[in-house]
């Protein structure tokens, strides 16, 4: 679930609506979101990794969605919303990391490290919003990487290990991301769209380079950017 920085710590003061199942649509739907991925521990359960990866990512801005349009925002949602990430995508990272080498294992391990970090410091109520890298964009782009590879025949190892440490580096640092896509996605149209892009990315081959170019090359063009405006205001701090 993405908020936004925009309505800062006054949504959690509105007067709570509805019913108890009222107000709890958005954590249940946060919840439901983790839960199908006990599939992973099944004997076979990689292959349902593709299909999990979407429908966490298609959940988890659901009850952002929901929060919002329904005015059932509250900071044990926040808090909820946070904890559910960092146990789904901690897992998806995991899984993927066993599947495959031990380097990439290893370097998985980091990532998932600096998924709980990144979640952790967002139960914060004082987090500096809009800085780093949401944990989700690591899984679109894990996604893109595994269907990719998939088309093409190429072992998929060393674009995870290299995706896994760029995540972690911008997970865990201040680092101001300027045009993420899903970031920019400030309506809940836009963020339809965007789920349908990784539906259509995972069912029209034809299609996938296109859109995980769009989603892979803005995030790479942001962390040089952001990368460079944190470095030079590093220095300007030294050198004060």
């Amino acid at each position: 679930m993405c908020l936004g920085p925009s309505k800062g710590k006054d949504r959690y003061m509105e007067k709570p609506r509805g019913n108890f199942l009222y107000r709890n649509l958005a954590n249940i739907v946060s919840i439901l979101g983790v839960l199908p991925l006990t599939l992973l521990f099944m004997e076979d359960g990689y292959r349902y990794l593709i299909p999990l990866i979407i429908f966490n990512n298609v959940m988890d801005d659901l009850d952002g969605i929901l929060a919002a349009k329904l005015h059932i925002h509250s900071r044990f949602g926040a808090d909820l919303d946070n904890v559910c990430d960092a146990m789904a995508h901690g897992m998806l990272v995991l899984a993927v990391g066993a599947h495959f080498s031990r380097l990439v294992l290893g370097v998985s391990m980091i990532a998932a490290a600096s998924v709980i970090l990144r979640a952790t410091s967002r139960i914060n109520p004082d987090a500096i919003p809009g800085v780093g890298s949401p944990t989700n964009e690591l899984m679109r782009h894990m996604l893109f990487i595994l269907l990719l590879t998939q088309m093409y025949g190429v072992d998929p190892g060393v674009y995870l290990v290299l995706i896994f440490l760029l995540h972690s580096i911008t997970m865990t640092m201040p680092i101001k991301l300027p045009i993420l896509i899903r970031r920019l996605s400030k309506t809940a149209t836009a963020t339809f769209f965007v789920n349908v892009a990784l539906v259509a990315a995972w069912l029209m081959p034809a299609v996938t380079p296109l859109i995980a170019m769009a989603f892979i090359s803005t995030y790479l063009y942001s962390f040089v950017v952001g990368g460079g405006q944190w470095l030079k205001e590093r220095e300007k701090i030294l050198s004060a």
